[in-house]
């Protein structure tokens, strides 16, 4: 960011946080409980799931089961509400670092600055105005369509 906390892109035009939803990230408790769950629901996992991480793809969005404790402590002091995040996924890990800057210049509050994740892909956080916790993320495993859905994850 620049001293004026301006983003490092030069137009208004070129500040975006890409508008799509990308995933949604539950704070599990007992995560191989609930993928049974979500399976016995007819649910396909994507590749890679396990009783550390899991991934539904439907529709085009990732719904993604994630240790409560371990999403705790990427996201800041403590879980809130829910337990759930939103996920914005880029294409690139600059990309990362660009709609974060975007977001905190949006008014956005700062949660968690880009940083490699212990997943394999570098993320940030952030909370809009009433503290819905944001994730903007790249992952290589993700592929993108035309419109910016994901069309495979693991693959």
């Amino acid at each position: 960011m620049t001293e004026a906390n301006e983003p490092t892109t030069t137009t208004e035009a070129e500040r975006t946080v890409p508008p799509q939803m990308s995933v949604v990230t539950v704070a599990a408790g007992n995560i191989g409980e609930l993928r049974e769950f979500y399976r016995a629901l007819g649910w396909e996992e994507v590749p890679g799931s396990s009783d550390d991480w899991a991934g539904f793809l439907l529709g085009g969005v990732v719904l993604a089961l994630y240790p409560r404790a371990t999403l705790a402590e990427e996201t800041g002091a403590g879980m809130y509400g829910s337990g759930f995040t939103l996920a914005v996924n880029v294409d690139s890990p600059e990309k990362v670092e660009e709609a974060y800057e975007t977001a905190l210049w949006a008014g956005a509050g700062a949660v968690a600055e880009p940083q490699e994740r212990k997943w394999g892909g570098r993320s940030a956080y952030f909370a809009d105005p009433e503290g819905n916790r944001w994730e903007i993320a790249y992952n290589e495993r993700v592929a993108f369509g035309e419109r910016g859905e994901i069309v495979a994850y693991g693959e």
